[in-house]
């Protein structure tokens, strides 16, 4: 394919669009953008993308329209990707495309509903977020005539589901997940070497998101205090250092400005590690990099310890909150029900879905295709699903 002028500044080991392993279902590449270009706007313009306004990280989405959403943390993992990318001299287009595409399976209620639909699933071969993200990728967007799914290059596919590390045979005898087993024998993504940087860097740029925004969350839900942080080795010192600057700041200013500056002590740590370890290995291309025993993306040692109480600070008074815990306490209930009762009366499926869920009688066929219905709905269509046909005060 032509060689993308925007990229001439690539470094050797960033995966250059010019050398792309291609598509699974061949097809004309656009004159205007590269092919990960060409990635990222298919998987911004898929259905699952947009579903991720109303899909919720850790608040309900009744509970207020500021927190956010799957939507607004993939679109903030992708800004912090493709700043770091542009900035190593990565590939930040394919960057973008794995970290706006990393969540796109999960279900409604976060991890509260996901771990429920991995309950239900347990005969049938379990559930997993990122397994369902390469199902939606390859098999359930049907908007294209030549293919399913969104026919994606080697490299986005590979990222998105290698994007956490290589996926090794486990030592208890677990298997690989369903879907990505299946993939593995119609295209092979080399589950066993190291993703790429891009995919390394969509990754922690994941974490740094995620752990900043549920800070922020937090407090302005009044679920801990900016005094309580401020006793954490890696808030307290920033917090210190703003309040010095600013005395008497205001409280959302202060909170802003904190996680503002944390996002990046945070990435500065990342691309000075980052730095190190590349010039320590020298790959001389992605190839190369995807060899290494070792991923090149990392924090320093100081930074992954100074993560620990923070994290076990979040854990404990956020993510198990009395308050979250009861609401997600209801939504594994709503998921529960809803998967049962498809399950035991499949005609009560949409007309669309019914057939092949009632074809046939097998049953992992079945629990496969609600798991996808339920899987793709939005928290306030599954809350509404579940008023339907469990409330009969309200018109199915």
């Amino acid at each position: 394919m032509t060689a993308d002028p925007f990229h001439d500044r690539l470094a050797a080991y960033a995966c250059n669009p010019a050398d792309t392993r291609g598509r699974l279902v061949a097809e004309p590449e656009s004159p205007t953008r590269s092919c990960h270009q060409r990635d990222r706007d298919r998987i911004v313009h898929s259905g699952a993308f947009r579903r991720l306004k109303h899909k919720t990280q850790v608040f309900v989405y009744h509970e207020g329209d500021y927190y956010r959403t799957r939507l607004t943390h993939s679109l903030e993992v992708a800004q912090i990707a493709r700043s770091i990318s542009r900035t190593l001299g990565l590939n930040e287009d394919l960057a973008e495309a794995v970290a706006l595409a990393h969540d796109l399976g999960h279900t409604p209620f976060g991890h509260a509903g996901e771990e429920a639909l991995n309950a239900c699933m347990a005969p049938y071969g379990g559930f997993a977020h990122n397994d369902q993200t390469l199902r939606i990728l390859t098999r359930l967007e049907r908007r294209y005539a030549d293919f399913d799914g969104l026919n994606l290059t080697w490299e986005a596919l590979e990222g998105v589901v290698k994007h956490n590390g290589p996926l090794l045979p486990l030592a208890d005898g677990s298997t690989l997940p369903t879907t990505i087993a299946a993939f593995r024998d119609l295209w092979d993504l080399e589950l066993h070497t190291q993703p790429g940087a891009e995919a390394q860097v969509a990754a922690h740029a994941d974490d740094i998101a995620y752990n900043n925004h549920d800070i922020d969350d937090g407090l302005r839900a009044g679920l801990f205090t900016v005094d309580e942080v401020a006793e954490l080795p890696l808030v307290g010192p920033i917090v210190r250092e703003v309040l010095d600057r600013h005395p008497g700041l205001e409280r959302p200013r202060l909170i802003h400005e904190t996680v503002r500056r944390m996002i990046n002590a945070m990435v500065t740590d990342l691309m000075t590690e980052t730095r190190r370890r590349l010039a320590e290995h020298r790959p001389g291309s992605a190839a190369e990099l995807r060899a290494l025993p070792q991923p090149v993306a990392c924090f320093s040692d100081a930074m992954v310890e100074a993560q620990r109480p923070l994290r076990a600070f979040l854990r404990q008074r956020m993510y198990r909150h009395y308050r979250v815990n009861r609401e997600m306490s209801k939504c594994k209930r709503v998921v529960r029900d809803l998967f049962r009762l498809f399950m035991d009366e499949p005609n009560t499926l949409p007309t669309e879905w019914q057939r092949d869920a009632i074809g046939g009688g097998d049953l992992a066929v079945r629990a496969r295709l609600v798991a996808d219905y339920i899987a793709g709905m939005t928290d306030r269509y599954a809350l509404a699903e579940h008023d339907r046909l469990f409330d009969l005060h309200v018109k199915t």
